[in-house]
């Protein structure tokens, strides 16, 4: 073995969606160690809620991370329900999960272009965001935005979505399923991508335990572990909703895991639509949430368990608001994956752990 060398791996890399800093500890082309370096993109967006009261807080939540937008938005405001003690109306449950699920499908579409553009595959990174452009579509026609929504508030929704939208949403969906699926024979089935992921960045399922990893990174190594099953909010009332896992742990199981559970969205939308009752969209939330009182929340977003947590000081302003992000917990199976792997592979290791820098920096 040759001798031991420090490389810098980003913040700025092409291959990188976001500024991910790794250092790498090398010898010839064999990675050793991967140590991170958390911070590049600090905001303190958590100090915010100490002069943003309870409302307003919901814009800033929502802006911790654009691909996780609303799922921010909706965990923040599940948590300060709880907080305090507000019931939302069953189709302002619906309607939060219908746009939370989309936002897997553009989440999942924007991570497989990345994926492609990184095995030099150009025209399947274009053909995926194309796909991306009409979910992207549904939400500008929904909600207004296309990336930062704005329609979750404390209390429900701000916007509602008629019989008309919905039949729209669910021809738009089964046009992008149908391409879709054609697109995904021949990623999977394509003998360079095997190549690359077959075998590579391998994480057993017990490693996968001990290192608590969460959401597709951790269920290609067959932990079953998907907070929607908990069954809160509109997710209760699902038929049979059952993870997608995989048993192989390697970048090729992850790469399987995120490509299915896009169409296993699609599907969950379009029951959604169909179950949705009648209703009203929000409830009138007046006071502040008491002075000690606790609150926690759980919520499935796009890279796995997203954990929030809230307290209150008698005031608008929350006396605390924490995120803990999937990302966050991710981290140790990333940098374990790494270990061991030719240094050309690091660039499809992390794409398929799919890191949200700025949800973990905040």
């Amino acid at each position: 073995m040759g001798k031991a060398s420090v490389i810098p791996f980003g913040p700025q890399h092409p291959v990188l969606p976001e500024p991910l800093h790794l250092d790498l500890v090398v010898e010839d082309e064999v990675v050793i160690e991967a140590v991170p370096q958390i911070g590049f993109v600090h905001r303190g967006l958590e100090k915010l809620v100490e002069t943003r009261d309870y409302n307003q807080f919901i814009y800033v939540a929502e802006r911790i991370c654009g691909i996780c937008a609303m799922g921010h938005s909706l965990g923040y405001a599940e948590t300060v329900e709880r907080l305090m003690g507000v019931e939302v109306p069953k189709r302002a449950e619906y309607l939060r999960c219908i746009w939370h699920e989309l936002s897997r499908v553009h989440s999942h579409l924007l991570w497989l272009g990345l994926a492609a553009d990184a095995f030099g595959f150009e025209s399947l990174f274009m053909h995926c965001w194309r796909l991306r452009e009409r979910v992207l579509d549904i939400f500008e026609k929904t909600t207004g935005g296309r990336v930062i929504l704005s329609v979750v508030k404390v209390g429900g929704v701000v916007r509602d979505i008629d019989r008309s939208m919905f039949d729209e949403i669910i021809t738009t969906l089964d046009g992008v399923a149908e391409e879709y699926k054609a697109i995904l024979k021949t990623l999977l089935n394509d003998t360079s991508i095997k190549n690359r992921t077959v075998g590579v960045g391998y994480i057993s399922h017990d490693e996968a335990v001990n290192l608590s990893m969460v959401g597709p990174f951790a269920r290609a190594s067959a932990v079953p572990y998907d907070v929607r099953s908990f069954g809160l909010g509109a997710y209760g009332d699902l038929s049979d909703f059952q993870p997608i896992t995989d048993t192989a742990g390697d970048c090729y199981a992850r790469m399987k895991v995120r490509c299915y559970e896009l169409l296993q969205s699609i599907d969950l939308i379009k029951e959604f639509i169909a179950k949705i009752p009648d209703g009203d969209i929000d409830v009138t939330v007046k006071g502040n949430p008491a002075d000690g009182a606790e609150a926690c929340n759980v919520l499935e977003q796009p890279r796995g368990e997203c954990y929030y947590y809230a307290r209150g000081n008698g005031t608008k302003n929350l006396a605390r608001m924490r995120m803990r992000t999937p990302t966050s917990q991710n981290l140790a199976g990333m940098v374990h994956a790494l270990k061991g792997c030719d240094l050309a592979d690091v660039n499809m290791i992390i794409l398929t752990v799919d890191p949200c820098i700025s949800c973990t920096e905040r």
